[in-house]
């Protein structure tokens, strides 16, 4: 028996209420439910503890004012190539995916230039990358959160493995990419706390 045939219809009314809004209190829930506030919080700490809940703190791209792109890829290595982005700046989700393309990224960028130059520099030259469908998310239907680290350790090379330096680039030189803010080689403004280029 799976996990949501387990949940009865107050689980599902708290697990909707806290979709609709994250921060909505234990009483708003129990006055919802018609039932005591420890009562709700018994539900929640089972909901929680097998991991059907959890809370996801991160910044609404469209707010922010940045672009996000789903880059379709069809390669021999899909668990390579979601390891190789795992620690990029720029990198939101990858996802191991049914049909013609098996993997899906999403990158998320202050320009489009940029993100296109971590797909023409970093994906299409992967020898075991066969196509590439690189696409701009225009908007949502409903509020999009992602999690965005905006600080760094100095690191010496790029996370993603790459063996030329943002400096050495002639994307970053020609002004096409902003670079890498994990290794402190970056021109853009969004983690320009980082900003020694």
């Amino acid at each position: 028996m799976s996990f949501f045939e387990k949940l009865d219809e107050k689980d599902k009314t708290i697990i909707t209420i806290l979709s609709e809004d994250p921060d909505a209190s234990q009483e708003y829930m129990a006055e919802q439910l018609g039932i005591s506030q420890p009562s709700v919080a018994v539900r929640l700490r089972k909901l929680k503890s097998s991991g059907v809940i959890s809370k996801l703190v991160g910044v609404n791209p469209a707010k922010m004012g940045v672009y996000m792109a789903k880059v379709e890829v069809t390669t021999r290595n899909p668990l390579g190539l979601l390891e190789a982005f795992k620690d990029c700046p720029y990198f939101v989700n990858g996802f191991l995916v049914s049909g013609r393309s098996n993997v899906c990224m999403l990158f998320l960028g202050e320009n489009i230039e940029t993100i296109e130059t971590i797909v023409d520099a970093h994906i299409r030259p992967n020898s075991d990358v066969q196509n590439v469908e690189f696409n701009i998310i225009i908007s949502t239907v409903k509020g999009f959160i992602v999690p965005l680290r905006m600080t760094f350790k100095t690191a010496e090379n790029p996370p993603c493995g790459s063996k030329t330096h943002c400096r050495d680039c002639h994307y970053f030189q020609k002004n096409k990419c902003l670079g890498c803010p994990a290794i402190h080689q970056y021109k853009g403004g969004l983690w320009k706390q980082n900003n020694k280029a």
